[in-house]
């Protein structure tokens, strides 16, 4: 495919040969002679000059490196579009594996595959074009959408409800019970039935070992378009927003709100009926214990706004000198 063809289906502009030959893409420090590369954050612009590849896409002509250039306003988003190009995640044939276990009142959309020793229980509802990987399991009452895909041993609980091009990467669980129980007077604790459901909206992608409890009342929600990385915990009746961003071990306690377009870093935590606004950016293992207003950037545990965390975490790193200063002026005395 040449630079220009690629140009053209991604609406970039070309600086340098239109006809240079693309045979695929990669990341600066391993692309080879014949592939496209990128360049989005302009810390990595010191590998651009020893990279091997014939293009790059990036948002002017670098100093040095490839002469060939696509003109992009959004790097990073055109390099994943060309990589579309060149790859397509294998499907596997539509149709039913003999082993699989699927009751007699579900109801499986045209066009699905379902592999090998799924189970699918009594009055599902599954849309067209699904993908059910090896060893998934959908219980009684699930409603799923058009076009869903479920890698191996992931499972959707009883009565939950996901929408359309929703991903369950390997060993996500959706409505396991949420942690619920009662202390008796004796210190033992009484477990609270968890009656409530998951409602996964469309578009959502949820990475591996992630888990979305259930409400006890209720339901637990995850709105349109977010996605969910590797083991994160969602508590029961917790509601996140749409277009949201919660990196691998995120934990959210019961019943917290998160807001539009938040994005929660690694290992940050949450506690319960917390009330996070739209476009919140939490930095990683923070912890969150109070509610944060749209549009803030908070750091740190217990958390608190960037820039204070940023000055605080100066101040203590000026700690030792400060302390040898304030011993000094001791002795003086």
């Amino acid at each position: 495919m040449t630079l220009k063809e690629i140009a053209d289906k991604l609406g970039a502009k070309i600086h340098g040969d239109p006809d240079t030959e693309i045979s695929g893409v990669a990341g600066v420090e391993q692309a080879q002679e014949g592939q496209l590369t990128f360049l989005s954050n302009p810390r990595y612009a010191r590998l651009v000059g020893g990279t091997k590849a014939s293009a790059i896409i990036a948002a002017e002509p670098p100093t040095e490196g490839p002469s060939a250039v696509l003109i992009s306003s959004n790097p990073y988003l055109d390099f994943a579009r060309a990589l579309e190009l060149f790859y397509e995640a294998p499907i596997p044939p539509v149709g039913i594996h003999p082993t699989a276990v699927i009751s007699a009142s579900a109801r499986v959309g045209p066009e699905t595959s379902v592999g090998a020793y799924v189970v699918i229980g009594d009055n599902v509802v599954i849309g067209r074009g699904a993908v059910l990987h090896a060893h998934v399991t959908v219980y009684p009452g699930v409603e799923i959408g058009a076009d869903f895909v479920a890698h191996s041993q992931s499972t959707v609980r009883e009565s939950c409800r996901i929408g359309d091009r929703v991903v369950l990467q390997n060993a996500v669980t959706v409505g396991s019970d949420g942690f619920g129980f009662a202390r008796r007077s004796d210190g033992s604790h009484h477990k609270i039935p968890q009656a409530g459901i998951v409602v996964i909206e469309d578009d959502v992608e949820i990475q591996a070992g992630a888990c979305i409890d259930r409400a006890a009342v209720g339901e637990t929600r995850i709105r349109r378009g977010t996605k969910i990385d590797n083991l994160v915990q969602i508590g029961h009746a917790v509601e996140v927003g749409e277009d949201a961003i919660l990196c691998a071990q995120v934990g959210i306690a019961g019943s917290t709100v998160v807001g539009d377009r938040c994005i929660l870093a690694g290992q940050v935590g949450l506690v319960n009926h917390l009330n996070i606004g739209d476009d919140v950016v939490i930095t990683a293992q923070s912890g969150v214990n109070r509610d944060i207003t749209s549009g803030k950037q908070y750091s740190g545990y217990p958390a608190i706004e960037n820039r204070q965390w940023l000055r605080c975490t100066a101040a203590y790193n000026r700690l030792p000198d400060l302390t040898r200063r304030v011993r000094s002026l001791g002795k003086k005395k």
